[in-house]
């Protein structure tokens, strides 16, 4: 069947002409050769990060990484240490958002109605410097992932990497506001130093195997997302988006919830209960897919402390 110049062009890259509508099973795994990791976002601060680690004792929820949207810039040095510490004893990745960006500052646009296309966006140099330092000043205090949302800031963290100005162990994950929607963007991110992607919350599994088809990198995928994301649960998916975006960190958000950025002590009661809620609903999908497994089959999972997990490092303070 011939094919018309785009599905050429995509072919003669590489790329997938055309999404994956027969979900192949990934033969991709993270390094300790597990399908799915769980990770649980939106954890605002230390004591959000210790109701996480108390609750995935409870409830028995392997959480392998937390990830936080206020960014490094919302939080004192010692609640960076502390959160260094949790993550390093526990063996669990935190992962703090590298801000401000336009939807935070004066930008007008940014709150036009068309205003999601740039809020995201470091917006000028000036904002790109602020974006950096809150970069710099996070792997100072040990941790070893941040959120970045903005192409700009990827290449510049990958070139202070390469240059010695961030450690080599420090990882990239990008954020789900940074749109990367199709196999070809995916694969633009990878290349300018990406470590994972959050894709868009509402791709469908065959447009995630696509993706999967262009790329290792592990991708974040949200099976319940608060309602400025969409607002879905999609938990009867798990076995499917597990299985043909492995290696793949599958996420708790919050339906019901409203945007808690930028969280703080005036928050904090709901902050953590909305922290505690999220590892419970991780433990329903994790019971979901375990009855599945006679039709699915058994995937495995990664537990704290595995290989690759950008867990903090404890060089620069006191464990």
């Amino acid at each position: 069947m011939a094919r018309n110049a785009g599905r050429r062009a995509l072919a003669a890259l590489g790329l997938p002409d055309r999404d994956a509508n027969d979900l192949p099973d990934s033969p991709r795994r993270f390094p300790d050769g597990a399908h799915y990791r769980i990770e649980i976002p939106s954890t605002e601060g230390p004591r959000a990060f210790e109701a996480v680690l108390e609750e995935a004792e409870r409830l028995a929820v392997p959480v392998v990484r937390v990830s936080q949207g206020s960014g490094v810039f919302m939080h004192t040095d010692a609640e960076l240490d502390d959160m260094a510490r949790l993550g390093a004893r526990s063996g669990v990745e935190m992962s703090l958002f590298a801000r401000p960006n336009a939807g935070w500052d004066a930008s007008a646009m940014a709150r036009a109605p068309v205003g999601a296309l740039v809020a995201p966006a470091a917006r000028g140099t000036e904002q790109l410097v602020a974006v950096l330092e809150d970069i710099h000043r996070a792997a100072a205090h040990g941790i070893r992932s941040v959120l970045i949302q903005d192409i700009g800031v990827l290449s510049v963290f990958a070139a202070m990497r390469r240059s010695g100005d961030l450690p080599a162990s420090m990882q990239a994950k990008v954020s789900v506001m940074l749109p990367v929607a199709n196999p070809a963007a995916a694969r633009v991110v990878a290349d300018l130093g990406a470590s994972t992607i959050n894709v868009p919350t509402d791709l469908t599994t065959a447009q995630l195997a696509a993706i999967r088809a262009a790329i290792d990198l592990p991708l974040d995928v949200y099976l319940e997302c608060p309602d400025n994301l969409g607002g879905f649960v999609r938990f009867h998916e798990i076995a499917d988006i597990v299985r043909v975006a492995a290696p793949v960190y599958v996420k708790f958000g919050l339906r019901g919830t409203t945007d808690p950025y930028p969280a703080g002590s005036h928050l904090e009661p709901t902050i953590v209960a909305l922290s505690r809620e999220r590892v419970r609903r991780a433990r329903l999908a994790l019971d979901l897919l375990e009855r599945m497994r006679e039709e699915e089959g058994e995937f495995a999972t990664s537990r704290p402390g595995a290989a690759g997990l950008a867990v903090p490092e404890l060089s620069r303070i006191h464990a």
